[in-house]
Protein backbone atom coordinates (compact mmCIF):
# COMPACT_ATOMS: atom_id res chain seq x y z
CA UNK A 1 0.00 0.00 0.00
CA UNK A 2 1.03 3.98 -1.05
CA UNK A 3 -0.33 6.50 1.46
CA UNK A 4 -0.21 9.67 -0.53
CA UNK A 5 -0.36 13.00 0.94
CA UNK A 6 -2.85 14.99 -1.46
CA UNK A 7 -2.14 18.96 -1.70
CA UNK A 8 1.34 19.42 -3.13
CA UNK A 9 1.86 15.88 -3.76
CA UNK A 10 -1.08 14.28 -6.01
CA UNK A 11 -3.23 17.15 -6.21
CA UNK A 12 -2.07 21.32 -7.23
CA UNK A 13 -4.89 23.68 -5.92
CA UNK A 14 -2.31 26.63 -6.14
CA UNK A 15 -1.46 26.44 -2.56
CA UNK A 16 -5.46 27.84 -1.60
CA UNK A 17 -5.81 26.64 1.17
CA UNK A 18 -2.74 27.44 2.70
CA UNK A 19 -3.59 31.35 1.18
CA UNK A 20 -6.74 31.37 2.87
CA UNK A 21 -5.00 30.50 6.08
CA UNK A 22 -2.48 33.35 5.71
CA UNK A 23 -5.44 35.69 4.71
CA UNK A 24 -7.42 34.59 7.96
CA UNK A 25 -5.08 34.58 10.26
CA UNK A 26 -3.65 38.62 8.62
CA UNK A 27 -7.27 39.67 9.26
CA UNK A 28 -6.97 38.91 12.63
CA UNK A 29 -4.15 41.26 12.57
CA UNK A 30 -0.89 38.73 12.96
CA UNK A 31 1.06 39.63 9.29
CA UNK A 32 2.69 36.00 8.46
CA UNK A 33 3.49 35.31 5.41
CA UNK A 34 2.73 32.34 3.02
CA UNK A 35 6.47 31.09 3.67
CA UNK A 36 5.79 30.98 7.27
CA UNK A 37 2.57 29.71 6.90
CA UNK A 38 3.61 26.93 4.57
CA UNK A 39 6.90 26.19 6.71
CA UNK A 40 4.84 26.00 10.38
CA UNK A 41 1.84 24.93 9.01
CA UNK A 42 2.41 22.36 5.90
CA UNK A 43 0.51 18.83 6.27
CA UNK A 44 -1.07 19.51 10.12
CA UNK A 45 -4.37 19.64 11.00
CA UNK A 46 -5.73 23.35 10.01
CA UNK A 47 -6.52 24.23 13.39
CA UNK A 48 -3.45 22.77 14.42
CA UNK A 49 -1.68 24.96 11.90
CA UNK A 50 -3.01 27.89 13.30
CA UNK A 51 -1.96 27.15 16.69
CA UNK A 52 1.85 26.75 15.87
CA UNK A 53 1.96 29.42 13.10
CA UNK A 54 -0.12 32.15 15.95
CA UNK A 55 2.47 30.54 18.99
CA UNK A 56 5.50 30.86 16.39
CA UNK A 57 5.24 33.74 14.69
CA UNK A 58 2.80 36.21 17.20
CA UNK A 59 4.21 34.52 20.48
CA UNK A 60 0.68 34.08 21.53
CA UNK A 61 -1.46 31.03 22.58
CA UNK A 62 -5.31 32.43 22.69
CA UNK A 63 -7.49 28.74 22.43
CA UNK A 64 -10.42 31.24 21.61
CA UNK A 65 -8.38 33.25 18.98
CA UNK A 66 -7.76 30.21 17.27
CA UNK A 67 -11.59 29.26 16.68
CA UNK A 68 -12.12 32.21 15.55
CA UNK A 69 -9.34 31.96 13.11
CA UNK A 70 -10.19 28.71 11.59
CA UNK A 71 -13.98 29.38 11.51
CA UNK A 72 -12.92 32.64 9.14
CA UNK A 73 -10.40 30.22 7.49
CA UNK A 74 -13.44 27.86 6.60
CA UNK A 75 -15.75 30.34 5.28
CA UNK A 76 -13.32 31.75 3.32
CA UNK A 77 -12.22 28.66 1.70
CA UNK A 78 -15.64 27.88 0.87
CA UNK A 79 -15.84 31.11 -0.95
CA UNK A 80 -12.35 30.51 -2.65
CA UNK A 81 -13.83 26.94 -3.97
CA UNK A 82 -16.39 28.50 -5.88
CA UNK A 83 -13.71 29.84 -8.74
CA UNK A 84 -10.62 26.87 -7.75
CA UNK A 85 -9.17 25.30 -10.63
CA UNK A 86 -7.83 22.09 -9.30
CA UNK A 87 -5.37 19.44 -11.41
CA UNK A 88 -3.84 16.28 -10.57
CA UNK A 89 0.09 16.58 -10.13
CA UNK A 90 2.06 15.80 -13.26
CA UNK A 91 2.06 12.09 -13.53
CA UNK A 92 -0.62 11.44 -10.49
CA UNK A 93 -2.84 9.69 -12.71
CA UNK A 94 -0.33 7.95 -14.44
CA UNK A 95 1.55 6.74 -11.37
CA UNK A 96 -2.04 5.53 -9.95
CA UNK A 97 -2.54 3.30 -12.77
CA UNK A 98 0.92 2.10 -12.71
CA UNK A 99 0.25 0.64 -8.76
CA UNK A 100 -3.15 -0.73 -9.55
CA UNK A 101 -1.60 -2.65 -12.57
CA UNK A 102 0.59 -3.86 -9.58
CA UNK A 103 -2.38 -4.50 -7.07
CA UNK A 104 -0.93 -1.97 -4.81
CA UNK A 105 -3.60 -0.02 -2.88
CA UNK A 106 -3.26 3.78 -3.20
CA UNK A 107 -4.52 5.69 0.13
CA UNK A 108 -4.85 9.51 0.23
CA UNK A 109 -4.39 11.06 3.38
CA UNK A 110 -4.79 14.70 4.35
CA UNK A 111 -4.39 17.08 7.46
CA UNK A 112 -7.81 18.82 5.43
CA UNK A 113 -10.93 18.04 7.01
CA UNK A 114 -13.54 16.16 5.02
CA UNK A 115 -15.70 18.49 3.98
CA UNK A 116 -12.41 20.19 2.27
CA UNK A 117 -10.30 16.89 0.72
CA UNK A 118 -13.82 15.96 -1.01
CA UNK A 119 -14.79 19.10 -2.29
CA UNK A 120 -11.14 18.89 -3.85
CA UNK A 121 -11.64 15.15 -5.04
CA UNK A 122 -14.76 15.85 -6.54
CA UNK A 123 -13.39 19.32 -8.80
CA UNK A 124 -10.75 16.63 -10.26
CA UNK A 125 -13.58 14.41 -11.07
CA UNK A 126 -11.31 11.25 -9.19
CA UNK A 127 -13.60 8.65 -7.36
CA UNK A 128 -13.06 6.25 -4.55
CA UNK A 129 -12.49 2.53 -5.71
CA UNK A 130 -11.44 3.91 -9.02
CA UNK A 131 -8.55 6.44 -9.27
CA UNK A 132 -7.69 5.44 -5.34
CA UNK A 133 -8.56 3.02 -3.21
CA UNK A 134 -9.41 5.04 -0.38
CA UNK A 135 -9.34 8.33 1.41
CA UNK A 136 -8.12 9.11 5.43
CA UNK A 137 -8.74 13.07 6.18
CA UNK A 138 -8.45 14.53 9.63
CA UNK A 139 -11.82 13.79 10.61
CA UNK A 140 -11.18 10.45 10.84
CA UNK A 141 -9.11 10.67 13.45
CA UNK A 142 -8.52 11.91 16.97
CA UNK A 143 -4.71 12.45 16.66
CA UNK A 144 -3.18 14.57 13.45
CA UNK A 145 0.27 13.91 11.90
CA UNK A 146 3.33 13.24 12.83
CA UNK A 147 0.78 10.47 14.76
CA UNK A 148 0.57 7.75 12.84
CA UNK A 149 -3.02 6.90 13.59
CA UNK A 150 -4.43 7.97 9.60
CA UNK A 151 -1.85 5.71 8.33
CA UNK A 152 -2.80 3.15 11.30
CA UNK A 153 -6.44 3.33 10.07
CA UNK A 154 -5.94 3.26 6.54
CA UNK A 155 -4.38 -0.24 7.37
CA UNK A 156 -7.14 -1.36 8.97
CA UNK A 157 -9.29 -0.70 6.47
CA UNK A 158 -7.74 -2.69 3.61
CA UNK A 159 -6.39 -5.52 5.47
CA UNK A 160 -2.81 -4.39 6.18
CA UNK A 161 -0.88 -5.89 9.34
CA UNK A 162 2.28 -5.09 8.73
CA UNK A 163 3.78 -1.43 8.38
CA UNK A 164 6.63 -3.00 6.41
CA UNK A 165 4.12 -2.79 3.12
CA UNK A 166 3.31 0.50 3.67
CA UNK A 167 5.28 3.16 1.88
CA UNK A 168 4.11 7.08 2.48
CA UNK A 169 4.68 9.68 0.12
CA UNK A 170 4.35 13.42 0.85
CA UNK A 171 5.63 17.20 0.53
CA UNK A 172 5.95 18.09 3.51
CA UNK A 173 8.46 17.28 6.93
CA UNK A 174 5.28 16.39 8.70
CA UNK A 175 4.64 13.68 5.83
CA UNK A 176 7.94 12.32 6.26
CA UNK A 177 7.43 12.47 10.27
CA UNK A 178 4.39 10.78 10.04
CA UNK A 179 5.54 7.68 8.05
CA UNK A 180 8.34 7.43 10.64
CA UNK A 181 5.97 7.20 12.96
CA UNK A 182 4.09 4.72 11.25
CA UNK A 183 7.29 2.05 10.62
CA UNK A 184 6.69 2.26 7.01
CA UNK A 185 9.10 0.35 4.79
CA UNK A 186 9.63 3.86 3.19
CA UNK A 187 8.84 7.64 4.14
CA UNK A 188 9.54 9.57 0.68
CA UNK A 189 9.52 13.31 0.45
CA UNK A 190 8.58 15.19 -2.74
CA UNK A 191 9.44 18.51 -3.74
CA UNK A 192 6.48 19.22 -5.50
CA UNK A 193 5.07 21.26 -2.91
CA UNK A 194 5.00 23.01 0.61
CA UNK A 195 8.59 22.23 1.02
CA UNK A 196 11.87 22.41 -0.30
CA UNK A 197 14.82 20.10 -0.83
CA UNK A 198 17.00 21.00 2.30
CA UNK A 199 13.79 21.16 4.53
CA UNK A 200 12.62 17.74 3.53
CA UNK A 201 15.70 16.51 3.81
CA UNK A 202 16.39 17.97 7.68
CA UNK A 203 13.57 15.03 8.62
CA UNK A 204 15.45 12.12 7.10
CA UNK A 205 13.09 10.50 4.79
CA UNK A 206 14.60 7.28 2.80
CA UNK A 207 14.15 8.88 -0.55
CA UNK A 208 13.65 12.84 -2.16
CA UNK A 209 12.19 12.65 -5.35
CA UNK A 210 10.82 15.28 -7.75
CA UNK A 211 8.20 13.61 -9.91
CA UNK A 212 5.77 11.02 -8.57
CA UNK A 213 6.55 8.76 -11.05
CA UNK A 214 10.30 8.43 -9.79
CA UNK A 215 8.26 5.91 -7.26
CA UNK A 216 8.35 3.24 -10.02
CA UNK A 217 11.97 2.44 -9.95
CA UNK A 218 12.17 2.64 -6.66
CA UNK A 219 9.10 -0.04 -6.66
CA UNK A 220 11.51 -1.91 -8.44
CA UNK A 221 14.67 -1.72 -6.34
CA UNK A 222 12.83 -3.54 -3.59
CA UNK A 223 11.94 -6.55 -5.22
Amino acid sequence: MVVFDMAGTTLNEDNVVYKTLQKAIVHKGYPVSLDQVLTDGAGKEKSEAIRTILKTHAHTEDPQLNREIYKDFILLLEKAYETLDVAPMPNAEKLFEILKHRNIRIVLNTGYDANTANALIKKLGWISGVQFDGLITASDVTRNRPDPEMIDLAMYRFGVTDSRDVIKVGDSIIDIEEGQNAGCRLSIGITSGAHTYLQLQSANPDYIISDLTELVSILDSLK
